[in-house]
């Protein structure tokens, strides 16, 4: 993990720990989660199908020691999102058309291709290599670097996203607890030991944007770059599907845990 996301996650930490004790000492008088306009529609999750579905299933997948950390880094999140992620994802919408920022999403999508590709063979899934592969090098070529998506249109160019925290599970390696990391969202302990290794397949940790003799963009400050304009342009995409769900759950904190546990169940058994 590069130096800036460790010290980021001290900060957190250090910030939100009177939030964490006070949430912890309230769990057992009252519901600790107050509802809030807005959200975080979770940039940091890629998918929240079913939201509301068995949760009690779900609950029974994860075990949640952590519980009182988990939800002061799920409150901390969801401040982010409606006091910093959403008036700029708002505002980001407002300036660039739609079509700009499909390109921009097709482009990065495009580039984490490696992290996908290696997680496809380690799975022994060869037709969804291949796939992938093909992908990459159609969107490369005819999709001009990527911004353009030709690919869409072939079925067998599309396979299912792969990771290794999906990889691990394929193996049978259980989830471990839940953990709700701050800026990034929720994970489970096997999730975050595969993030490292995604994070070791991503080109974009290895690249630095300008390279200048002071220093002053090294590849840390690429990658928040680059984090945050990816973040920010897939957020301007839902806006607005965070605070639907988030208002519509008893408990806010509970609904997110169970569809983040679902998704990713979903995903390893596809």
């Amino acid at each position: 993990m590069p130096r800036w996301s460790m010290i980021l996650v001290v900060a957190c930490l250090l910030i939100a720990g009177p939030v964490w004790a006070d949430a912890s000492a309230s769990q057992a008088a009252a519901p600790p989660f107050e509802e809030t306009d807005d959200e975080f529609y979770d940039p940091f999750d890629e998918g929240s199908e079913d939201l509301y579905g068995d949760e009690g299933e779900a609950m029974d997948s994860v075990a949640d020691p952590i519980a009182g950390f988990n939800r002061a880094m799920f409150s901390f999140n969801d401040k982010l999102y409606f006091w910093v992620l959403k008036p700029v994802a708002s505002g980001y919408r407002v300036i660039l058309p739609t079509p700009v920022r499909v390109s921009i999403k097709n482009f990065f999508f495009n580039l984490l291709m490696p992290v996908r590709l290696v997680n496809c063979l380690l799975q022994g899934k060869g037709r969804a290599a291949e796939g992938e592969f093909g992908r990459f090098v159609t969107n490369s070529t005819a999709g001009m670097l990527g911004f353009l998506n030709p690919a869409k249109d072939y079925p067998h160019l599309n396979p299912p996203e792969e990771d290794l925290g999906q990889t691990l599970g394929h193996y049978g390696v259980d989830n471990g607890f839940y953990i709700v990391w701050p800026v990034f969202g929720p994970s489970t302990l096997r999730d975050t030991v595969g993030s490292f290794g995604d994070w070791a397949l991503n080109p974009f940790s290895f690249m630095k944007l300008v390279n200048v003799d002071s220093k002053a963009l090294t590849s840390d400050t690429t990658n928040v770059a680059v984090y945050t304009t990816r973040t920010v342009n897939d957020t301007s995409f839902r806006i607005g599907d965070y605070e639907a769900l988030k208002n519509a759950a008893l408990d806010p904190y509970e609904a997110f845990r169970n569809a983040y546990i679902q998704n990713r169940d979903s995903k390893i058994a596809e």
